[in-house]
């Protein structure tokens, strides 16, 4: 049978049809466009006499004989007016014009590209939460994301900020490594080079991830509110602590939250070790340390490395002694030992004879040892005591005598810190990046965070005894003989400095007689040297001098 071929109004009519179309389409927008006001006034009183019924509507029976007899009283009452209907009309239009605008959609659950981040979460989580037993299963491929993801929350790159996981009761929440798994997962999957903080419900089954912003490094060294005993090492998440101190960020003054440590007889972590990479900001925690520690007792400064960082703290009032060798170091330590042991013996007889303790074994004694890995191994090599072994009374004992040591020192180098330096530092700071292994070993657990690969100085975690792991940013507290010190910070840290002990004056020969004569007994006799500071002096003197 021959093909027959199509009518003409099918064949040839596709142009025709294709250009009437356009011209309906674009009479139709015109027209859109020039009854558009009409059409927003029309929407506005079909909503104005939605929301009157509604109202008649609720308006009990009884009151809608008085509420008829005050419209009709308004209906009279804009009719006498002049150009009282013109008015009301005006204002009715303008009333629908307002209720009918059109308004920005609310957003009322994730859109397209935030579903399907979720739905990939979910289905990267199913072999995790899912066992082939389960009758009912929370998680299974396929399933759906919104019985498992109670809340969430996306920022304006369309990123998880906020997320609620609900997991099966069978999960082994309780072990560290199922966790862990789980939260290297969320990191991976949710983006990297953010903090992530991770709270776990046990008890509820119930996991939420939330998005961590940085800690300001804005706060300098300064004078923080504080009680005698009290010192702040950093600054740490708001709803971290129930504390907050007053501090100067830049040109304003608000309130922080600090991370105190508790120091004195009645401290459970009397001292510190601190731990980091080079350039972490161990150095500036010590400084901002020693700082804090100079207002209410005296410092011993044991500097390992010999860079000079704590040169500013030379000949300062309540300063002992600054000791970068190892001579002066193995002195002043031995010091310090005699110093414990004697405050120790004199607090006791004080006590077996019913008197307070003295006065000079009441005024805290700090011991700053930075790097002494460096001194030890100096030490070994040249066959003398490794300063460790010098710090175990001062350790041991130091919390009744009001001696604290601080410890600084590096990753490479914490092998060889010994036992009972490890044993008694129960206040621990990690600063700098690190894994979360490296945390663990130091504070003796893993912190709730994803560590960040990039960190400024100063920036870590701390942990004080058995407490919680916190976050912390330590005061900005650089050396201020340093070059690239901003003056502002080094201004800040000057301020803070005690004034240097003035030295004994000699007399000058030559003069005159009236000059050479006794001094009243109401003159004020010259300043003299800390006794203390005199007793390190004379101890470090005698150990360079017998070598």
């Amino acid at each position: 049978m021959a093909r027959r071929p199509l009518p003409r109004i099918l064949s040839s009519g596709t142009a025709s049809i294709t250009r009437s179309r356009e011209f309906a389409r674009t009479a139709a927008d015109n027209a859109t466009d020039v009854l558009h006001p009409l059409i927003t006034i029309t929407r506005g009183l079909r909503l104005l006499a939605g929301a009157g019924r509604q109202k008649w509507a609720a308006t009990p029976k009884d009151k809608r004989g008085p509420v008829l007899c005050s419209v009709a009283a308004c209906v009279m009452v804009v009719a006498i007016l002049p150009y009282g209907s013109v008015l009301a009309l005006v204002a009715v239009m303008g009333a629908a014009a307002w209720k009918g605008r059109e308004r920005n959609p609310v957003k009322t659950g994730p859109d397209e590209a935030e579903t399907g981040r979720l739905r990939s979460l979910y289905e990267a989580l199913v072999p995790y939460f899912s066992t082939a037993d389960d009758p009912s299963p929370l998680f299974a491929h396929g399933g759906d994301w919104d019985k498992a993801f109670s809340e969430y929350a996306f920022d304006g790159d369309g990123r998880l900020t906020r997320l609620q996981v609900t997991y099966p009761a069978y999960f082994t929440d309780s072990e560290a490594g199922s966790r862990n798994r789980i939260e290297q997962l969320l990191h991976a999957k949710s983006g990297r080079g953010r903090e992530y903080h991770f709270s776990w419900d046990e008890e509820g089954n119930r996991l939420v991830m939330s998005v961590l912003d940085a800690l300001p490094t804005s706060i300098g060294a300064q004078r923080f509110v504080t009680a005698p005993g009290e010192t702040v090492l950093g600054f740490t998440d708001g709803d971290a602590v129930q504390r907050t101190v007053p501090v100067s960020d830049g040109d304003t003054t608000r309130d922080a939250p600090p991370v105190v440590w508790r120091t004195g007889a009645r401290s459970t972590e009397p001292h510190l070790l601190a731990v980091g990479q080079p350039g972490s900001g161990t150095t500036t925690l010590m400084r901002s340390i020693a700082l804090q520690a100079l207002q209410h007792g005296d410092i011993l400064i044991i500097e390992g490395s010999g860079t000079g960082e704590y040169a500013c703290l030379t000949g300062r009032d309540g300063v002992l002694a600054v000791e970068c060798g190892l001579a002066g170091a193995l002195a002043t330590l031995e010091w310090a030992a005699h110093e414990t042991e004697r405050r120790l013996i004199a607090s006791n007889r004080a006590r077996q004879s019913g008197h307070p303790a003295p006065d000079d074994t009441k005024r805290p004694l700090w011991v700053l040892l930075d790097r002494p890995s460096v001194l030890g191994h100096l030490a070994a090599a040249d066959g003398r005591p490794d300063p460790q072994e010098l710090l175990q009374v001062p350790l041991r004992h130091g919390r009744a005598a009001n001696v604290t040591v601080v410890v600084a020192e590096q990753f490479d180098s914490l092998d060889a810190l010994g036992e009972t330096l490890r044993t008694h530092t129960r206040a621990r700071a990690v600063l700098g990046h690190c894994s979360r292994d490296q945390v663990e070993s130091v504070l003796g657990t893993e912190p709730h965070t994803t560590p960040t690969p990039n960190v400024p100085p100063g920036r870590g975690y701390a942990r004080l005894g058995a407490g919680p792991v916190l976050r912390l940013q330590v005061p900005a507290t650089p050396d201020p003989y340093d070059e690239a010190t901003s003056e502002a910070q080094r201004q800040a840290v000057l301020g803070l400095l005690p004034e240097r002990q003035a030295p004994a004056e000699a007399p000058v020969p030559g003069e005159e007689a009236q000059e050479a004569a006794p001094i009243e007994p109401s003159v004020p006799e010259p300043m003299m040297p800390h006794p203390l500071t005199a007793a390190v002096a004379v101890a470090v003197e005698s150990v360079r001098v017998g070598e």
